[in-house]
């Protein structure tokens, strides 16, 4: 704003003397004097520099730009050094297999063993067992090689040791003797008579009926007393197992004396040989389990 000049004007009031009196003029310059105080106030509100801006509610306030600093400036942050790597946990490897844990590999069956002839046996499905009866086999014990003593005391005299025979008979009617189980392993007192006879039987180690039921349907009469009465298949045993074994083949029976597993498994192969059964597939298995843990077990002769 633009100040106007200010122009003061002395104005003589009437009646008053033409030379201002000393009071008069000590009155004028103290009211000149207030009014230019006045003035000046007046001016100082309504013009000059514009007042500083307030700032509103809201509004950003900016204040200088930092300067630079004179401090001391920090070093930039270094990145972590690698730690050393430490190895993990490492999963064990596997221990090398026990070969005594591993399958069976194929066994090969030496020429003459059992298990080489079982590997010639057929196998198929049993028959059925009607028709079978014991006496399709002969009646009793017979005298088939004509040595004047039935199969029963032949197979007692060749199994017992100890033995003692009835007086008059030629040797051949057993009395006692010891006879050392092969089913079991136990020794067994044999006493002829009521009631003591039956702890030593003879058993047909194929039973009849199994040859029944696996080709021996197809025979004659002479066929069968012969299988019946043949010393290849026949051995003198506790009664007690033997009537535990009744018909059962090697699928479902073995003798409890492990160590006799593969010379009766052998015998049944020889028999079976011998007279062209066939085994079930069952049976058949349960061989080849038994004679794989002995090869070599040779196969019997048919002089048993």
């Amino acid at each position: 704003m633009t100040r106007e000049p200010l122009h003061l004007t002395a104005t003589r009031l009437p009646g008053a003397r033409t030379g201002p009196s000393r009071r008069g003029r000590r009155a004028l310059l103290a009211t000149v004097a207030a009014l230019a105080v006045l003035l000046g106030a007046g001016f100082g509100v309504l013009g000059g520099e514009d007042p500083a801006p307030v700032p509103t509610a809201g509004a950003a306030v900016t204040g200088p730009a930092p300067g630079p600093t004179t401090g001391p400036v920090p070093a930039p942050p270094t990145a972590p050094s690698p730690s050393p790597s430490v190895p993990g946990p490492t999963t064990p490897s596997a221990p090398p297999a026990d070969p005594a844990t591993q399958p069976p590999g194929p066994v090969v069956a030496p020429t003459g063993s059992a298990l080489a002839a079982l590997a010639e046996l057929q196998v198929q499905g049993r028959a059925p067992k009607t028709g079978y009866d014991r006496d399709q086999y002969g009646n009793g014990w017979v005298d088939t090689d004509r040595n004047g003593c039935d199969t029963r005391n032949d197979v007692l005299a060749r199994d017992l040791t100890a033995e003692q025979f009835r007086p008059g008979t030629n040797d051949c009617v057993v009395t006692s003797g010891v006879l050392l189980d092969p089913y079991s392993g136990a020794t067994i007192l044999f006493q002829r008579g009521q009631g003591t006879s039956e702890l030593v039987q003879i058993d047909h180690v194929v039973a009849l009926s199994n040859s029944w039921q696996t080709g021996a349907q197809g025979w004659d009469a002479e066929r069968r007393e012969q299988f019946a009465n043949d010393p290849l298949n026949l051995l003198a045993v506790d009664g007690a197992l033997n009537n535990q074994k009744r018909d059962g083949d090697t699928a479902t029976w073995l003798p409890p004396d492990r160590g006799y597993r593969c010379a009766y498994v052998a015998r049944q192969v020889a028999v079976k040989v011998s007279y062209g059964l066939w085994t079930t597939q069952a049976e058949h298995d349960a061989m080849t389990t038994v004679l794989a843990t002995c090869p070599d077990q040779p196969l019997p002769s048919a002089v048993g």
